[in-house]
Parts: C-alpha cells; sequence; structure tokens
C-alpha cells in the first residue's frame, strides 16, 4: 500500500538519531530477554504482543498510540 509517508535511515554508530528505535527495543525486552530463541514463539503471540505495543500511548505521539497516529498519517494521504 503507498501511504505516501517519509521514512528517514538513522546514520550508522549514531544512537542520538534512534530514539524512538531504542525505546521500542527496550519495550521488547519486556517480552523478549536478549538472546531468546524466537523461533519458540507462536505466530499468534508476536502478533498479540505488536498489537499491545501498537495500543500503548507514546510521549513522543502526544500520548496518541502509534496505530492511532499512522492511521491518521495514512488518512492524511488519501
Amino acid at each position: 500500500m503507498a501511504t505516501r509517508i517519509d521514512v528517514y535511515f538513522c546514520d550508522p554508530q549514531s544512537p542520538w538519531q534512534r530514539g524512538t528505535n531504542e525505546n521500542t527495543n527496550r519495550l521488547l525486552r519486556q517480552y523478549f530477554p536478549r538472546g531468546i530463541d524466537m523461533s519458540t514463539h507462536s505466530q499468534a503471540r508476536l502478533s498479540a504482543i505488536a498489537r499491545q505495543l501498537n495500543e500503548q500511548p507514546r510521549k513522543t505521539l502526544q500520548y496518541q498510540t502509534p496505530a492511532e497516529k499512522f492511521e491518521q498519517c495514512v488518512a492524511a494521504n488519501r
């Protein structure tokens, strides 16, 4: 689906450019400790965790959820 949403890629070795990514990694570590074998989890479990994370309000999105913000961006570009 063409969303017309700008995508930016951070420079290598520049963690200050990846604030939201680093925060998301921290949230994921609550479910999956470092070094875990992801193949032991079902697709249903992975999808449930993704849904939980996408429905969690974020300060960087003015306390909207990622799902709400994505929907706004897609609707604005239709």
